[in-house]
């Protein structure tokens, strides 16, 4: 049996395990829990009653947090001719064409946490999907960062713009800031992704959407957040 560290049992004791929380409440608490050195992420898992093998339950989007997400985003442009500038006016830390990719293949390279293409660039971004996909780092349209304007993509990205996918088993995993913001400012993180989550319900989805939810910090237990008060 694994053994937990004296913190992670000091947390574990102060989560009433069967409880489902008011929403603000589980986000001070995962705040209240987060005991490493380090300045930990505050996650959300959200478990949906689609059923993601299906096309048209896939539930995919991205959002801006209001206060960000506390994490430095290194930024891939792929783009050509006037977009150069405007991506590197923008913030890019990375900007080019061919060149970049080959870079990737070649050299395993994954110095950068979003990738951003403008249309004209799919043809070589087309051939990094092997490479990228799996990474979830694969531009695409309905996450914005496949676009003409990859100088808001890029301010977009820098400001605190997550992408929510679901994963096999129907849970979407996001970060929705640091311990360090404190609850109000996680709080209202978590009221945006959820708000774009319920708004990207798909039609065909029937029977309770949101079927659970779990807020924890990096090396904190999971708190169970009742889902009927997210809204």
């Amino acid at each position: 049996m694994a053994k937990f560290g004296k913190k992670y049992s000091d947390s574990v004791k102060l989560v009433e395990k069967n409880r489902l929380y008011d929403p603000a409440e589980a986000v001070a608490l995962a705040c209240q829990t987060s005991k490493a050195k380090f300045d930990e992420t505050i996650e959300l898992h959200i478990r949906l009653g689609v059923d993601s093998r299906h096309a048209d339950q896939q539930v995919r989007g991205a959002v801006v947090l209001p206060n960000g997400t506390g994490k430095t985003v290194r930024t891939l442009v792929f783009c050509k001719g006037e977009n150069e500038q405007l991506a590197k006016d923008a913030g890019a830390d990375y900007v080019g064409g061919a060149e970049y990719a080959e870079k990737i293949v070649k050299e395993n390279w994954f110095d950068f946490d979003v990738v951003i293409a403008s249309p004209d660039m799919m043809g070589v971004i087309g051939r990094l999907g092997k490479v990228l996909g799996p990474k979830g780092l694969m531009p695409s349209p309905k996450a914005g960062t496949v676009t003409p304007d990859v100088a808001r993509a890029v301010t977009e990205a820098k400001a605190g713009k997550i992408e929510y996918r679901l994963d096999k088993t129907n849970i979407i995993h996001c970060p929705i800031g640091k311990a360090s913001f404190g609850a109000e400012k996680l709080m209202e993180n978590l009221n945006t992704l959820v708000g774009a989550v319920i708004k990207a319900k798909p039609a065909t989805a029937k029977g309770q959407y949101i079927k659970s939810c779990v807020i924890a910090s990096t090396m904190g237990p999971g708190i169970k957040i009742n889902q009927g008060k997210l809204s």
